[in-house]
């Protein structure tokens, strides 16, 4: 019985539906939060990384000084995820963080660090990669990128994978609801 259903399952057309949860974000406000109460100069460079960079914790952890060109205001993504590479434009919040290269903790380091901190100072349950989400909303929200650029920015291949990190805020569909 066991195994005419194994084999019923392989065969079967049908397909489950995950169900779609809206990530959690933060603002650049509550990033500031974050930031002012975070000591360890490791994990404020991280975190200033990942929303203003729109970095990954591995690609913070494994970026080095040869990656960073201050003249033409590049990082050089190496071997990202998919072991793509990429270029990105330093933010000018980034540039006072780029001395502190190349961190010297761990990924698993900063993703506790940045949990604790999300919950201790905003009572969110976020992680590490939120700081991702939260900087392709800043740069389509805030700073009125287009979606290719973030596409760009991002590494994305497919500008399907971008729209499941941009989220449109609350507050923006109140305004434009009741502005004339």
């Amino acid at each position: 019985m066991v195994e005419e259903f194994s084999e019923f399952r392989k065969t079967s057309k049908i397909k489950t539906r995950r169900a779609y949860t809206i990530p959690e974000i933060i603002s650049e406000q509550e990033l500031i939060k974050i930031l002012s109460e975070t000591k360890n100069l490791n994990h404020r460079t991280a975190f200033i990384f990942g929303f203003y960079e729109g970095m990954r914790v591995s690609e913070i952890v494994n970026l080095k000084p040869e990656h960073i060109d201050k003249g033409q205001k590049l990082i050089r993504i190496k071997s990202g995820k998919g072991n793509k590479d990429r270029n990105i434009p330093i933010a000018p919040e980034v540039m006072p963080y780029l001395k502190h290269i190349p961190l010297t903790c761990g990924i698993r380091t900063l993703e506790i660090a940045f949990k604790s901190k999300g919950k201790k100072i905003l009572n969110k349950n976020i992680h590490f990669h939120t700081l991702r989400h939260s900087s392709a909303s800043h740069y389509l929200n805030v700073k009125k990128w287009d979606l290719r650029s973030v596409q760009v920015f991002l590494g994305h291949s497919r500008v399907a994978t971008t729209e499941i990190y941009t989220h449109v805020s609350p507050m923006d569909l109140i305004r434009k609801m009741w502005d004339d």
